[in-house]
């Protein structure tokens, strides 16, 4: 590992932090069974990714599907807050997850163009920015170059289990605020509401929500950026208002009606897309606007989503 970007790492996130999340990507590198919080991960499996291309060209779904895949859908969220200030009513938050950027490049483009004038006062990126988990990441910093460039307001993110430790200099040079069991407060006309966000919590299972929550006022709002819906108990026990997440592609691909096949995740299946609420906590698991081991997608269209925080009526 180049001794620049290790330096950079320990700085930023401490030294036993940095040694740590590098030794569980060496560890971890590439596995198909065993580590995570699942046991199988098809996403490490590229001979199972060319069979499922093979397969979807056989049956005459593949073109259709990679169309599909390149028509991102702007989704609005409304998420209501009993103690949110006066001030950030009506805040909205844009929110984009599992964007894969070096995956296609004509999905990129669309993404530029759907993000293009959107009214927003901040942007959350909730992890999985490479299309491959392991190699070189320089296309997909370029990719999230380009996209910053398009964003407005500040940005904050957090890593997928796609994402490598050694690209946090990279997309903080662009402009990204990575949270990594951290949080930060988000200020608007004297109030704040406070912003955090954990570590890979899917595969290489290095979140700490008790350190992401610890300088958290119980009497501000509070919103949780994870990558993976499958901790929303632990996120809800430690008393976060809102949980935004990505993760599952919703399915990806899915039965009509956009019954998905799997989700790649633990947790129930009525918080695997879409809005949803556990115990006081409200949550949010975007389908993605990108696509993960083959560049399809049926029953499931690809979205960026705006989140717009009210005071209750």
């Amino acid at each position: 590992m180049d001794t620049n970007v290790f330096n950079l790492l320990e700085k930023r996130l401490g030294r036993e932090h940095a040694k740590l999340r590098i030794a569980i990507e060496n560890d971890h590198h590439q596995k198909i069974f065993g580590d995570g919080i699942n046991f199988f991960h098809p996403e490490n499996w590229y001979s199972f990714h060319a069979f499922l291309r093979y397969t979807l060209k056989v049956i005459g779904l593949y073109e259709r599907g990679q169309q599909n895949a390149r028509r991102i859908r702007v989704q609005e969220n409304i998420i209501a807050l009993a103690n949110l200030p006066e001030t950030f009513d009506g805040y909205t938050i844009l929110h984009i997850s599992d964007l894969h950027v070096d995956m296609d490049a004509e999905s990129r483009y669309a993404l530029l163009e759907t993000v293009d004038g959107l009214d927003y006062a901040l942007c959350v990126l909730t992890g999985d920015y490479r299309a491959r988990t392991s190699g070189p990441f320089e296309e997909t910093l370029k990719g999230m170059q380009e996209l910053k460039t398009q964003l407005k307001g500040p940005v904050y993110g957090v890593l997928g289990n796609h994402d490598s430790i050694r690209m946090v200099p990279g997309l903080e040079a662009i402009g990204i605020q990575m949270l990594l069991n951290e949080s930060v407060p988000i200020e608007l006309n004297g109030a704040k509401i406070h912003l955090s966000g954990i570590d890979d919590a899917h595969y290489f299972r290095v979140d700490d929500i008790d350190k992401a929550a610890q300088n958290l006022s119980r009497d501000d709002v509070s919103i949780l950026l994870s990558h993976t819906p499958e901790i929303y108990e632990k996120a809800a026990h430690a008393e976060f208002d809102v949980m935004l997440c990505g993760h599952t592609h919703g399915g990806q691909i899915c039965l009509p009606g956009g019954v998905p096949l799997t989700l790649d995740a633990r947790c129930p299946r009525n918080i695997g897309a879409g809005a949803w609420t556990h115990k006081n906590m409200s949550g949010y698991t975007s389908v993605g606007a990108g696509t993960s081991i083959v560049n399809v997608r049926l029953n499931c269209p690809p979205e960026i989503t705006l989140h717009r925080l009210v005071r209750p009526g």
